[in-house]
């Protein structure tokens, strides 16, 4: 895991397009929606993605985690 901290100008890239392009709650949802779809095709052991099953894998991860922190979801009691 990288531990860098986040530069200033993707900082501000960041929050130009959750302040203008998307709502950061519609953007975890998208993600989770494109994230169910993947888990789907590679459990059918699609023969297009059998080579990128780690790649997918990690994403699917990192994608979770960004969901989470755009809109909380897993976490809540």
């Amino acid at each position: 895991m990288n531990t860098n901290t986040l530069l200033k100008e993707a900082e501000t890239r960041l929050m130009n397009f959750f302040n203008h392009t998307i709502d950061p709650n519609d953007m975890a949802k998208a993600i989770r929606q494109v994230n169910y779809l993947l888990a789907l095709e590679v459990m059918r052991k699609n023969e297009t993605l059998k080579n990128e099953i780690d790649n997918l894998e990690n994403s699917f991860y990192w994608l979770n985690e960004l969901a989470e922190i755009l809109n909380p979801y897993l976490d809540m009691e």
